[in-house]
């Protein structure tokens, strides 16, 4: 991953792709603050792919919720300007699974769990996450679940 988004990064750089080459350091400045972090706690290696996928999502997520205020805000220039981004960072996220695909993953693990109410969720949301985390959107998984065991 690091060696993709450092060779992505030379290509915008030679294309001069603003929107990409901004983006992509962004993205390897949040990883190298995260790798200071655990380097301070003894893991010298830095953060694994798992986190960098992890942090992917969460700079996705915050894009996301900015152009609701900017939309709010009636500032279409910002709102452009975030999905540009959020494009960028898409490029380097696993393909993200659909709804009918989650809808029946967690169909699937409700049986594999024996999950009878509400009160399994968490383990189902738990199995979930260990099995699912890079490719599967855990707020439409939770609102399926919601459904499902009422």
């Amino acid at each position: 991953m690091r060696e993709k988004l450092n060779s992505e990064l030379k290509k915008s750089i030679i294309n001069k792709n603003s929107i990409a080459t901004k983006t992509i350091r962004l993205i390897l400045a949040a990883i190298k603050d995260r790798d200071i972090v655990v380097r301070s706690k003894g893991n010298q290696s830095g953060i694994d792919e798992g986190e960098i996928i992890s942090l992917l999502k969460k700079m996705q997520k915050q894009r996301e919720e900015s152009i609701e205020l900017y939309s709010k805000g009636n500032r279409m220039d910002l709102v452009k300007s975030e999905e540009d981004e959020i494009n960028i960072i898409k490029e380097f996220l696993p393909k993200q699974m659909n709804e009918d695909e989650i809808f029946k993953i967690v169909n699937e693990v409700i049986k594999i769990l024996d999950a009878k109410s509400i009160r399994d969720m968490g383990k189902v949301m738990n199995y979930l996450k260990e099995n699912y985390s890079a490719k599967m959107d855990f707020g439409k998984a939770s609102k399926f679940l919601k459904e499902t065991l009422i």
